[in-house]
């Protein structure tokens, strides 16, 4: 079956482009698109890290995945490619695309400590959004692209979580 990204908001750009931002998760992306494999067939072609790169990908809803019945008997997850294309149609202004693209690809080092800081303000039923963006003092389009691309955190509604698997 064919799905269809559709990407109509800047902030939405941040999960694909960190999808592809390295040769590994590249390779690890083209091979879930291409067949469903498993942790452990990515694990024994790709390392520790593939298998971080699949949990990025789940986290960032770009794979699906189903339970199936391995050689020996034990469930395991398999993971594919949930959409073969992207459509972008996303008008912004410039400042708010800068935003987006700076956060996407800013330093991982430089990223760690504001996506602590968002970590460490967020509590178990979470945050208000715009409280954590007037504290930060960045704009709502960059607020959304530093949560989009955390593996960490997630936008339900206006209020920012920690991400639960």
């Amino acid at each position: 079956m064919n799905r269809i990204k559709v990407v109509s908001e800047p902030a939405e750009l941040v999960p694909i482009l960190r999808a592809v931002d390295t040769v590994l998760k590249r390779d690890v992306f083209q091979e879930v698109l291409a067949n469903w494999r498993t942790a452990k067939e990515i694990e024994d072609k790709f390392g520790k890290d593939g298998v971080a790169a699949l949990q990025f990908f789940e986290k960032m809803k770009l794979v699906e995945t189903k339970w199936q019945t391995s050689a020996a008997m034990q469930p395991e997850k398999s993971y594919h490619a949930f959409y073969s294309s992207f459509h972008i149609n996303a008008t912004a202004p410039v400042h708010e695309i800068s935003d987006v693209l700076f956060v996407a690809m800013m330093a991982d080092k430089d990223y760690a400590k504001i996506e602590k800081q968002i970590h460490d303000m967020v509590d178990e039923e979470g945050k208000f959004a715009g409280d954590i963006a007037d504290t930060l003092k960045v704009s709502q389009t960059m607020l959304k692209a530093l949560v989009k691309r955390s593996t960490r955190l997630d936008f339900r509604g206006h209020r920012i979580l920690r991400y639960e698997e």
